[in-house]
């Protein structure tokens, strides 16, 4: 997924990981960030539900342009669905995030609000990336077929 951040030119102002030790080995799994990005490491994202991650959003400074959350299910799945605007197109990539969100998944948004007036129905889904998405995820489960 580091690769495919990078690829896509993604690269945080901003970092919000729980303090869990599986999310922080994420985050070093995608370090380096470009940009040198400010890190929180948070207790207060360990398991919280999607409406405690956007509080945590909420307080994030309208500086910064962008935001990686770091944390876990349901929460992040949740948080997901109520951003996005109701009016929200049909799109192959809202399904599937309709559908689950797996571990080590990506979603990007675009905000129609500041941080501070984020709020349930302020988002537009811009990408959905799964790990199976991934050439990496492809070309071994194509070893294990042979």
């Amino acid at each position: 997924m580091a690769a495919e951040m990078q690829r896509l030119g993604l690269s945080p102002d901003v970092v919000l990981v729980s303090s869990a030790r599986r999310t922080l080995q994420t985050m070093e799994a995608l370090h380096p960030f470009e940009g040198s990005p400010i890190v929180n490491v948070m207790d207060g994202l360990y398991l919280a539900p999607w409406r405690g991650m956007l509080e945590t959003l909420n307080a994030v400074p309208d500086t910064a342009r962008s935001v990686l959350v770091i944390g876990h299910n349901p929460g992040l799945h949740e948080l997901a669905l109520e951003l996005l605007t109701p009016d929200h197109p049909q799109t192959r990539a809202l399904g599937r995030l309709r559908e689950a969100y797996p571990t080590g998944s990506l979603a990007e948004f675009s905000l129609a609000a500041p941080w501070h007036g984020l709020s349930p129905g302020g988002a537009r889904l811009v990408r959905y990336v799964v790990p199976r998405d991934l050439p990496e995820a492809a070309a071994l489960a194509n070893e294990g077929e042979g």
